[in-house]
């Protein structure tokens, strides 16, 4: 890996700094996160085009165990708890406009779910302890504990499949996709944890139980954290707890949008009753553009995390056999907000896929050389 593109990971803590900066300059610039991210970072990436480069066999070792990797999700974590409280403060004690209200919660939720469930959903899948604990307190920012359960013991088991409430079908839109993600995987997370304590010969209704503790971990923070402030400033504020829901909404609504252009459409075949095909490279939507995956941490490289979870985000791959997105995440998701719009883009393609490795006789042979 080349020192530019090793460093390049850090331009993610970009995204916290123009939310301050738009802050402090008030009125419309609180839409400077939103501008840039949605706006600046799609030119970027067609400006500078995709990333060539794939780690060779022999450096994934060293890119798997380099410190400096792991460093950089770590800060991501405390830089994520000391922007909502910063923002928490700044509420607290700042008289603002509807537009401006409107302008900075949409600017931390872009912060604390594009970014910050992106660092969770990495460091997640780690099996060291200090890793796993860094994800939930991520998670607990934005009231979305329960994806560390279900995202690793129920996502990426039925990826693909129609038991995966996180997966999302051909000509479903976005809006009908969104409830049954949402509720479907919360209670897939509820079941799940049900299941591992029964074994234990454990009650679903304790502590033991993620879904209970995680619950009550996010409201004692938020009840800290208000409390906290009104005893420093003397008076309590609503706009608090509301302003910590809202951004919580925004970021992981940002989330679920990812979620619907990852795998839309996308089905892995039924070898036999509620028995499914290996998770494969083609089975999930790739993006392969520089600028926005040094932003995300190589999330768009989406078709090698899910063949092979374990890979840390710095020695992914991409494959070009994968199944294309046109555009990096940033344009996809706000297509995705107009149906005909993303059914026009993507429906076609996603039959070419079909065809390519589920439509001929030679097509178990393709997939097998995947």
């Amino acid at each position: 890996m080349t020192n530019l593109k090793r460093y390049s990971f850090i331009v993610c803590f970009l995204v916290p700094a123009f939310a301050v900066l738009g802050f402090y300059l008030g009125g419309a610039y609180n839409f400077l996160t939103f501008a840039i991210v949605f706006g600046i970072l799609p030119i970027l990436d067609l400006a500078v085009g995709s990333d060539p480069s794939n780690p060779v066999e022999e450096e994934v070792p060293s890119l798997q165990n380099e410190f400096y990797f792991r460093f950089l999700t770590y800060m991501w974590a405390w830089v994520q708890i000391g922007l909502v409280i910063w923002a928490l403060y700044e509420i607290q004690n700042k008289e603002l406009t509807g537009l401006e209200w409107f302008g900075f919660v949409l600017a931390i939720g872009i912060n604390t779910g594009g970014i910050g469930i992106t660092v969770a959903h990495e460091l997640g899948h780690k099996s060291k302890k200090i890793e796993q604990w860094y994800s939930k307190f991520i998670l607990m920012t934005v009231c979305y504990m329960h994806f560390f359960i279900e995202h690793n013991r129920g996502h990426h088991v039925n990826v693909s499949t129609h038991e995966d409430p996180a997966s999302s079908r051909k000509g479903e839109s976005f809006y009908r996709f969104y409830p049954r993600t949402v509720f479907g995987s919360y209670f897939s997370a509820w079941k799940l944890e049900e299941k591992r304590l029964s074994k234990q010969g454990k009650s679903a209704w304790s502590l033991e139980n993620e879904m209970i503790s995680a619950s009550l971990i996010t409201l004692l923070f938020i009840g800290v954290v208000t409390a906290g402030l009104t005893l420093y400033t003397g008076k309590f504020s609503w706009e608090v707890p509301a302003f910590f829901f809202v951004q919580s909404f925004i970021a992981f609504s940002l989330l679920e949008l990812v979620n619907y252009i990852e795998h839309y459409g996308l089905q892995r075949k039924e070898i036999a009753p509620g028995k499914f095909e290996k998770v494969l490279p083609i089975h999930s939507w790739n993006q392969n553009f520089a600028v926005s995956n040094a932003f995300l941490f190589h999330l768009q490289r989406h078709s090698d995390h899910h063949a092979n979870a374990g890979r840390r985000y710095s020695a992914l791959r991409h494959f070009e056999e994968s199944p294309q997105l046109p555009y990096g995440y940033e344009v996809m998701v706000l297509v995705a907000l107009i149906p005909p719009l993303w059914y026009k883009i993507m429906d076609w393609r996603l039959e070419d896929w079909k065809k390519k490795y589920y439509g001929n006789a030679n097509s178990e042979a393709v997939r097998n050389a995947v």
